[in-house]
């Protein structure tokens, strides 16, 4: 017979998680403010989309942004320049954020003037989909260049997002990326996602893709 105890320590780190990231979303909503959780693989667009994204909504919006990395402040500068209130998150290695981590930057941004607050979160498809953040909503970008096999590989992160952006269409023509076949997979792991291809490059794609950023903020604050 075994003397010793087996303790499932992921899954309790888990619940531990997921209950302070319900406590966060509810102070959030308290506040009024929507929580743009935005994942994606390093290389797929995201500071170029979010700059993109803040042109379009910071004459509505007032925004703020939270750049997280292992390492360096090279996006939290680039963002700053939009004149959106910015703040660099480094994780010490960790290739994700949690609540706790997200509650932090929070404080530091201080919210109470912020109506729209995005998470640049860690760039990979692996570890930000495990982990609840309070956000208010999750999204993520998948680039053209990366291949339309991600689903397939990443099914969580796909499962678990609302808004899956297809960025980088203007390279269609110069890569094998099946575009109907992303849309099938991923509609297959997660029906109620919304897909929305873009170029963040053109700014093809980034009004409807701001658009749905102005209803999920409306009804954030009408629930």
């Amino acid at each position: 017979m075994d003397n010793f105890r087996v303790i499932e320590i992921k899954k309790s780190v888990f619940e531990d998680n997921n209950h302070q990231a319900d406590l966060l979303r509810k102070e959030l909503k308290r506040e009024k403010t929507f929580l743009l959780n935005l994942m994606s693989s390093p290389g797929s667009g995201k500071t170029t989309t979010l700059l993109r994204t803040i042109e379009a909504l910071k004459d509505e919006m007032k925004i703020g942004v939270m750049e997280a990395d292992i390492d360096s402040d090279v996006d939290a500068k680039t963002i700053a320049t939009t004149g959106a209130k910015v703040i660099q998150l480094h994780t010490g290695g960790m290739c994700h954020l949690d609540a706790g981590m997200t509650e932090q930057g929070l404080q530091a941004l201080d919210t109470k003037d912020i109506d729209f607050a995005i998470l640049e979160n860690v760039g990979n498809l692996v570890c930000p989909a495990e982990f609840d953040t309070g956000a208010s909503k999750n999204a993520m970008i998948l680039s053209v260049p990366e291949g339309d096999d991600k689903p397939l590989k990443y099914p969580l992160m796909f499962s678990i997002v609302d808004v899956l952006l297809i960025n980088k269409i203007d390279t269609l023509d110069y890569f094998d990326f099946d575009l109907e076949a992303v849309k099938e997979r991923a509609t297959k792991l997660n029906p109620n996602i919304k897909i929305i291809p873009i170029s963040a490059k053109t700014g093809k794609g980034i009004d409807e893709w701001a658009n749905w950023i102005r209803t999920a903020v409306k009804e954030w604050n009408q629930a």
